[in-house]
């Protein structure tokens, strides 16, 4: 029993190898592109120096612990409202102002924040869905400071 060989019925298979290169090249193409034009790789402007002057943020950040200030931020209702109060509970007084980001995008917004209350702050806003940061800063009525940021979700 001998069988014969006919050539027309493997003539697929480079084909096959070529459809596969393709199809790896293809999504390679489309990860590449979508790597490019998403997220920048910066999370902070001149990065080397902040990383030389490291010690000097470790000790801001104390600074501001030591204060005992605790920032609540919270979204709804088309406004942003920011409570800050003290290490013994009372409102702190003072002038806010800051902006809301993207993370990863290069939208930035300023904030009208306005005083409603002692300690606290109303900013209106109108907001796309996605994840925003608010990146506040509280200048005390004694001269004190406080750096707030939080993130947000907007459903």
């Amino acid at each position: 029993m001998s069988a014969t060989f006919d050539p027309r019925r493997s003539r697929w298979i480079p084909w096959a190898f070529a459809a596969g290169m393709l199809t790896v090249v293809a999504v390679n193409g489309v990860l590449i592109t979508s790597a490019l034009s998403t997220f920048t790789g910066v999370t902070v402007s001149q990065s080397y120096d902040r990383g030389r002057a490291y010690n000097q943020v470790l000790a801001e950040a104390a600074r501001q612990e030591a204060l005992g200030w605790r920032a609540e931020v919270t979204l709804g209702e088309g406004a942003l409202r920011v409570m800050v109060l003290d290490a013994a509970g009372q409102p702190v007084r003072g002038r806010l102002e800051g902006v809301l980001r993207r993370p990863l995008e290069r939208e930035e917004m300023p904030l009208d924040l306005a005083a409603i209350a002692p300690g606290a702050w109303l900013a209106p806003v109108a907001l796309r869905p996605g994840q925003w940061e608010a990146r506040l800063s509280l200048a005390g009525a004694e001269g004190q400071h406080l750096d707030i940021r939080q993130r947000l979700v907007v459903p």
